[in-house]
């Protein structure tokens, strides 16, 4: 059957929502032959910077010539971009065949993200990956990943988000995140608030695991010639050029390779000239992702309080004579949190709908926007917030594309002329 015709099944089991819990991936897995026994997995949880770290880790992992995969959620513009073997993404025909196999023993009440976990444990195992990088959705002891074992677990910073799901609180959700350690494996940290690594800590020695922190065993630096020094675990590393641009991944990078180091001392070979390759090769689409033209465009997938603080942060290296911000969001955001730290620096702003389930409407969000001081307009769509932007342009201005990676992937996708079906999950 079409690929297609596959995902309109697989779309369809939205319908069963957010669903925390691992039993009906563990059923799944094994009606499966349990596939993700078959390959080693690490697990990349938190807020802000799971992407990004997870490219990183991959590339230099790939780069050291071990077979590696890596799962990563939402895609952008493709479905197959959550299926990366190699740096490449699985082919269409494959991960048909491999869909169509999960779908026709998948538990009636299995979710979407249940469904496409058990997907890459199929793929990867078909694939005779070494090592899988799994990226978490957005929870941790309860998200469909961790079902699948993981020998070591890296944690990225920890920020109130979904609350709904994971708790009101940092350290609810700091708990929720770090639930995934598996007992007697590596644990990598970001630096994150003194409650949170209280948190993690606690869970860390509850489960005899060893803990690497961020700032106190490893550090990384942006050194006045722009590029970055590591200060590792077990090595040092000067003057790296990172593929994935914005000053906000000097932790993504750090983390990743902490993680590196952590496996060549365990006996997986990496070896300090990988380090330095990986990082430098590595790519990560819609992340301070810049599109010459006049004006030029920047996509970043900037979509809660820290990611747009760190955006706003990282806009320094951007010159120009003004923003203009195009943004839309999901209607659970914190509207006024999150645009805090990027008013200040943009000269107007077009309000979009995202394409997707809970989208917050663009005249809603432009008059939230107008409350908080700021010139908005409502432009329904991405394409017309972009053709606004652009029509009210002059010479040395910069469009911004933030607010949600939906937004983003239809961006990408408008400018490809491609066809955009967003998915939450």
């Amino acid at each position: 059957m079409p690929l297609a015709a596959l995902l309109e099944k697989l779309y369809a089991r939205r319908r069963f929502g957010i669903r925390p819990g691992v039993d009906r991936v563990n059923t799944l897995l094994s009606r499966l032959g349990n596939p993700e026994k078959q390959f080693r997995s690490i697990h990349v949880v938190g807020t802000n910077g799971k992407g990004s770290t997870s490219a990183f880790l991959s590339s230099i992992l790939n780069c050291a010539g071990h077979r590696t995969a890596l799962f990563s959620s939402p895609h952008l513009v493709r479905f197959s971009e959550r299926f990366r073997i190699d740096g490449v993404e699985c082919p269409t025909d494959e991960l048909a065949r491999n869909l169509e196999a999960v779908l026709a023993v998948a538990p009636e009440e299995a979710t979407f993200f249940e469904i496409v976990t058990a997907l890459a444990a199929l793929v990867f195992s078909k694939e005779m990956v070494e090592i899988a990088v799994f990226e978490a959705g957005m929870g941790g002891r309860s998200d469909a990943t961790a079902a699948i074992c993981g020998e070591m677990t890296i944690i990225t910073p920890i920020a109130v988000d979904h609350a709904e799901y994971l708790g009101a609180t940092l350290q609810e959700i700091a708990c929720e995140k770090a639930g995934i350690i598996e007992p007697f494996t590596k644990v990598i940290c970001a630096e994150q608030q003194d409650d949170v690594l209280a948190v993690i800590e606690k869970k860390s020695r509850s489960v005899n695991s060893s803990l690497a922190c961020m700032g106190r065993e490893f550090s990384a630096v942006w050194n006045h010639h722009g590029a970055l020094d590591y200060k590792g675990i077990f090595t040092s590393l000067m003057q790296l050029a990172p593929g994935i641009p914005g000053r906000y991944q000097v932790q993504n990078a750090a983390l990743a390779l902490a993680a590196a180091e952590s496996l060549d001392s365990a006996g997986t070979p990496v070896g300090s000239d990988a380090l330095a390759e990986g990082i430098a090769s590595a790519h990560w689409p819609g992340r301070m992702e810049f599109v010459p033209g006049n004006p030029p465009l920047l996509l970043d997938g900037a979509h809660n309080p820290a990611g747009a603080k760190a955006l706003a942060e990282a806009l320094a290296d951007y010159p120009c004579k003004r923003i203009l911000l195009v943004t839309g969001v999901c209607s659970d955001k914190d509207i006024d949190q999150m645009y805090a730290p990027l008013i200040p620096l943009v000269e107007r702003i077009y309000t979009v709908t995202p394409s997707v389930d809970r989208a917050m409407n663009d005249e809603n969000l432009s008059l939230l926007l107008t409350k908080m001081g700021v010139d908005s307009r409502p432009c329904a769509t991405v394409a017309g917030g972009i053709q606004k932007a652009r029509s009210e342009s002059v010479q040395g201005d910069m469009i911004l594309v933030c607010g949600s990676l939906f937004i983003v992937g239809e961006t990408k996708a408008w400018l490809e002329n491609s066809d955009y079906s967003g998915i939450r999950g």
